[in-house]
């Protein structure tokens, strides 16, 4: 959950973005999440039956075969040794449960997944890596990382749909107000599609265990009105703007190897292997959730990441304490 500080900084790097979400599947705010509500309800309900029935049969021969005042405690009550009708009602009745709620699911899921895409749609490309998220926008050149913008959708328009890919293991995208989970599997693309009804920021997070920092994957899609999102594509799609004031800066960061790993478009830094960090201020957080998006946290997630999240895969470079001070100072101004 969000402090009142996290919020403020959030909304004020996120035009017309009110208020967050609580990730609860049983409030969608997308039709796949609506559809797949109905399908947790339905299994709720044959379920809750299931338990009614079972524990008023246990409490009734509880109740009536109860030992009474006078009983033998060594004989034996009347035992029952077969039933053909009890067989054929504990072995049918659940087969049909099993084969309706297949029937439901299965229905449920084609109608998301053969959805066809409306005039106005946003395309993402969702890749998943050990252990961030690298959102790439093919219609607008923008590359950013562990957070999905996208436009809030008004009577069935600006759909968002993702196509899902891995770059090492299998990952899991999952944001329960929008939908279920749909796996990134390496060498292989999986696609699922969301049209958040309602501004705000989705919690979400990798729902396939994918090796140590898995629980540290996390996901938000923040959903902005149409006018917002498209000024903020227009902003992502921008190169890095040049500040004259931190040149020192600049040139001590392009001196690292840092520069192998992370883009700064509009600059020598072109490494493909880490986030770009071309707008990097404008996030909320980084090391996909771990930490929110300080002067003070990313300072000290740029001189040891391992100690912030061990086992990921950014090394701690070894700065001394000035050189510190000047590679954060220009990350800061890459907003």
């Amino acid at each position: 959950m969000f402090n009142h500080a996290q919020l403020a900084l959030l909304q004020a790097n996120v035009p017309g973005l009110p208020q967050h979400r609580i990730a609860n599947i049983f409030r969608p705010l997308a039709t796949p999440g609506a559809s797949e509500k109905n399908i947790a309800l339905l299994t709720l309900a044959i379920t809750g039956v299931i338990f009614v029935v079972v524990a008023g049969l246990i409490i009734y021969t509880m109740w009536r075969f109860r030992r009474k005042p006078g009983d033998d405690e060594h004989q034996e009550p009347p035992q029952v040794y077969g039933s053909n009708q009890i067989e054929v009602a504990w072995t049918v009745i659940p087969i049909l449960i099993v084969f309706v709620l297949i029937g439901v699911s299965a229905r449920v899921i084609a109608g998301v997944e053969n959805a066809s895409p409306p005039a106005s749609t946003t395309k993402v490309t969702l890749v998943g890596h050990q252990w961030w998220w690298e959102v790439d926008y093919p219609q607008f050149t923008v590359r950013t990382a562990n957070e999905i913008h996208v436009p809030v959708s008004r009577d069935g328009n600006n759909a968002t749909y993702l196509t899902l890919e891995s770059q090492d293991v299998i990952h899991s995208f999952w944001v329960p107000q929008l939908g279920g989970k749909m796996d990134l599997i390496p060498n292989r693309q999986n696609f699922t599609w969301i049209d958040p009804r309602e501004p705000g920021v989705y919690y979400g997070n990798c729902a396939e265990y994918c090796g140590t920092q898995h629980a540290n994957m996390l996901l938000r899609v923040i959903a902005q009105e149409p006018a917002d999102f498209n000024t903020w594509a227009a902003n992502e799609a921008k190169p890095a703007v040049e500040d004259p004031s931190v040149s020192a800066q600049k040139a001590v960061y392009q001196s690292l190897s840092c520069v192998n790993c992370h883009t700064i478009r509009g600059t020598g830094s072109i490494g493909q292997f880490g986030p770009d960090l071309t707008h990097l201020m404008s996030r909320e957080n980084i090391g996909a959730g771990v930490l929110t998006n300080t002067p003070e946290h990313l300072r000290a997630w740029v001189n040891d990441p391992q100690a912030i999240k061990p086992g990921c895969l950014m090394p701690s470079m070894k700065l001394t304490d000035k050189e510190l001070d000047q590679v954060v100072a220009y990350l800061e101004t890459l907003k």
